[in-house]
């Protein structure tokens, strides 16, 4: 091989480091060799980890190892060349005869250099053959007996064939490569000997040390051509596929196709290295989830459809994060898993009884939801939906419910909802995106029949991003929510087995096509017995809890706990009476911590200085002592509260003046009461000049509160009445209804809690529309035994039953103050 093939035909050769090309100028020592003479057969070893070093290549060498340091000092020293042999165990860094082929190449040292950070590097020429007789013991380094395998070439037409072959495989091979340099494909041409032909192309060919090695132990010339050509037909091949592919896909794919695919090589490359494993075995993962998670079959079509993409998508992909979040949405939904249901009637009124005091309709109704839930588990239940200012026990009812049969509680607040996609949730495609609250406490509750409870569905609202009581309305239909679809899961889920329970403040401001699909349970207030009930049994001890006080360290009385109801709180539930309970117990606290005392009873005396003075007084007497003053009852989101109107005449031209916050609704009313006062002056004993010379002043007190509504028109027309014919108004009644100018009292909603609002003032008689007669049955007993009914039909009935005689209420200038005389001469 000439000069030009040598320096061509190099191969970098790992003896313990990473091979590198030693640029450096040759150098020798000429001093005294320190190592024993070898015998005249025997040879150094130099053994390779990975590469096999052929006769006429040089090659760099990079050593390391002491002991391969050693055997290259002493053959450079000696003069004599050394046998690069490979090891069969790449592994050891010391490797023994056991560990090393019988075949290797015997090598001259072209060049010695030792460069300035300690490595050893040489430069070497493959010469000849060689087989290992014997191991030699003794040396610091690898030494044998040898015998150099000669060659024969008999140049034969049937190996100039061979020849022939070989070398326009080689140009194919060369031709089929993407950057094969021209020198290579020139020093191959002037390679003659069929020999240094094979083990030339047999160097350059891109294949494992094993099959080189083979090459290597291949002494006839015939048949180590023969393998190379096999070698060399497979490389072929795979680089004509490989091309192929190249050029259609270079044709068609994008610019991000290729990226993919590029990405896709390197997860091949990463796997054969040994740095892919996490992502296929996450893949196995998620396939046995989803395997196990219970979908149904469409469902389950989808998630595997998902992640056939996930596995061919790259991790760095923005997508991939996505796919990956849709996947652990659907398996761990609960498609299968219910909870076990066990419905015994008589522990559920156990348990309502309980958790709460009084409400026996909402109980009986709650029982017979039950019982038919029992008997008929595969039916269509109603959903329920409890009615009732705040603070009366709403949510705690669905609590006692789940609790009763056995199931997960999940709560929904809609409370101040305007999107559509909080309850139907995102689409995919949307940054972010999430399910909607209905999948997501599903979710949360791990199990497919849970009791969830919408709380506040009468503060949803509509706004641009859509409407989410109309995305109520499949959610709440037995008939629909069997395939309740959400956006973002794009598949079905069966939502029938799910026990909703609503609950609003005010029915009316809830949709009507909403409000059809549930059945209405409302609850009404409670009275002053019932919140002293509710105060023994569970407010206190609540309280006592919560302040780490004992029941013998804190003794509130009945009396002192009916004082915070009358004076301190007027609502209809009973939510500020813990607060006021709770204010007592923290008092308390402070003053056992401090060590002034050890227990303490707090009855009606100690409260003024606990919770200052009283916030309610009964001002019904005061308000109603003069003409022109009447006492009305009035529905708020809060439960009913009793409402005052009074009216006052002042000089003027016959104008109707209205104050108060009142709305549209409540104006006309006071329209429409003055016009029916007008026409019945005569009856009444009213002059007609006292509408044209003087202007009546309509007022509302809590002027900073709104107010609408019909139903104080009775109240108003009596309070008119009262004032233009000095007539006052009974101080222990109340009045609601709405009048027509034919002077008919007409229905109106919310006589429960009007009629415990009445209670709650210390009133004893209420007047009440006669149409209304059919809600008799709906107030609580213990209110219905505190006031007397007067049901009205006209106004003629309210005037006969709420005015004072004429005769019984003469006053005398001495026995008026100043207003009270202004009041009542007009």
């Amino acid at each position: 091989m000439t000069d030009q093939e040598q320096s061509v035909n190099t191969e970098s050769v790992n003896t313990g480091e990473d091979a590198t090309i030693a640029e450096a100028s040759a150098g020798s020592t000429s001093a005294p060799s320190p190592y024993p003479e070898l015998p005249d057969d025997a040879i150094v070893l130099l053994p390779t980890r990975n590469a096999v070093l052929f006769p006429g290549v040089v090659a760099p060498l990079m050593v390391g190892r002491p002991q391969t340091i050693a055997g290259a000092q002493a053959a450079a020293q000696l003069g004599k060349p050394i046998g690069v042999l490979l090891q069969s165990d790449p592994s050891a860094d010391a490797p023994s005869p056991d560990q090393l082929n019988r075949v290797g190449t015997v090598a001259e040292i072209m060049r010695y250099v030792t460069a300035p950070d300690g490595a050893h590097h040489l430069v070497v020429r493959g010469l000849r053959r060689f087989k290992v007789l014997e191991f030699l013991d003794g040396y610091p380094f690898l030494a044998a007996r040898i015998e150099e395998v000669g060659e024969a070439e008999v140049y034969t037409t049937e190996l100039a064939a061979r020849v022939h072959q070989l070398r326009e495989r080689a140009r194919e091979a060369l031709s089929l490569l993407p950057n094969a340099p021209q020198e290579l494909a020139g020093a191959m041409e002037q390679v003659e000997s069929p020999s240094m032909l094979a083990d030339f192309i047999a160097n350059v060919m891109d294949t494992s040390p094993a099959n080189k090695q083979d090459f290597l132990e291949t002494f006839d010339v015939s048949a180590r051509i023969d393998k190379v050509l096999r070698e060399l037909a497979e490389q072929i091949e795979v680089l004509r596929l490989s091309k192929q592919i190249g050029e259609q896909t270079q044709e068609s794919l994008s610019g991000r196709q290729r990226e993919h695919i590029l990405r896709e090589q390197l997860r091949q490359i990463q796997k054969e290295l040994g740095e892919g494993e996490d992502g296929e075995t996450e893949i196995a993962e998620l396939g046995e989830a989803i395997d196990k998670a219970g979908m149904s079959e469409e469902a389950e079509t989808q998630a595997k459809k998902e992640l056939r993409r996930l596995e061919r998508m790259p991790e760095a992909s923005a997508e991939h994060g996505m796919i990956r979040t849709y996947l652990d949405w659907l398996i761990e939904l609960p498609w299968s898993k219910l909870s076990e249901e066990t419905i015994d009637i008589a522990e559920a009124r156990r348990i309502l009884d309980e958790d709460h005091y009084g409400l026996s309709k909402v109980k009986q109704r709650i029982l017979e939801y039950l019982a038919v839930r029992k008997l008929n588990p595969d039916g269509k239940s109603p959903i329920l939906c409890f009615v009732g200012p705040p603070g009366v026990g709403k949510t705690s009812l669905g609590q006692s419910i789940a609790r009763a049969t056995g199931r997960k509680f999940g709560r929904i607040s809609l409370g101040g909802v305007h999107d559509e996609a909080e309850i139907r949730g995102h689409r995919r495609t949307y940054v972010g995106a999430l399910p909607g609250n209905i999948v997501q406490a599903l979710r949360k509750a791990e199990t497919r029949n849970p009791v969830l409870m919408l709380d506040e569905m009468d503060k949803l609202s509509a706004s641009f991003h859509g409407d989410p009581s109309a995305a109520l309305l499949e959610v709440l239909d037995p008939a629909q929510n069997g395939t309740f679809r959400d956006n973002y899961l794009g598949v079905p889920f069966d939502l029938s087995k799910v026990m909703f329970i609503g609950t609003a403040n005010v029915l009316d401001q809830i949709p009507a096509p909403l409000r059809d699909r549930m059945e209405v349970i409302e609850i009404p207030g409670y009275t002053e017995e019932e919140k002293v009930e509710i105060a023994k049994r569970y407010l206190v001890q609540r309280q006592l809890e919560a302040t780490g006080l004992t029941p013998e360290q804190c003794d509130i009385t009945e009396d002192a706990l009916r004082t915070i109801i009358d004076g301190y709180t007027r609502e209809a539930g009973v939510r500020n009476l813990e607060r006021e309970i709770g204010a007592v117990c923290h008092r308390v606290a402070i003053r056992i911590a401090e060590g002034e005392v050890e227990r303490m009873r707090v009855d009606t005396d100690d409260l003024h200085g606990i919770l200052g003075a009283r916030k309610f007084d009964n001002e019904v007497a005061m308000r109603t002592a003069v003409p022109g003053v009447a006492t009305g009852l009035a529905w708020t989101p809060t439960g009913g509260d009793i409402l005052f109107i009074e009216c006052a005449k002042v000089p003027g031209h016959g104008k109707l003046i209205l104050t108060g916050q009142l709305g549209d609704v409540m104006k006309e009313s006071a329209q429409a009461a003055l016009s029916l006062v007008k026409a019945r002056a005569n009856v009444l004993g009213i002059e007609q000049s006292v509408f044209e010379k003087s202007d009546i002043h309509l007022h509302v007190p809590a002027g900073a509160i709104p107010k609408d509504g019909p139903s104080a028109g009775v109240a108003m027309f009596i309070a008119l009445t009262s004032l233009l014919t000095g007539r006052t108004v009974r101080s222990d009644l109340a009045m609601t209804g709405e009048i027509s100018l034919r002077g008919l009292v007409l229905p109106i909603g919310g006589v429960k809690n009007k009629v415990l609002a009445a209670v709650r003032a210390g009133i004893t008689t209420v007047m009440l529309p006669e149409r209304n007669r059919k809600d008799y049955e709906e107030i609580p007993e213990s209110a219905r035994d505190a006031v007397r009914f007067v049901w009205m039909s006209t106004v003629d009935e309210a005037l006969a039953a709420a005015l004072e005689p004429p005769e019984e209420h003469e006053h005398t200038p001495n026995d008026l103050s100043d207003d009270q005389r202004r009041l009542a001469s007009g």
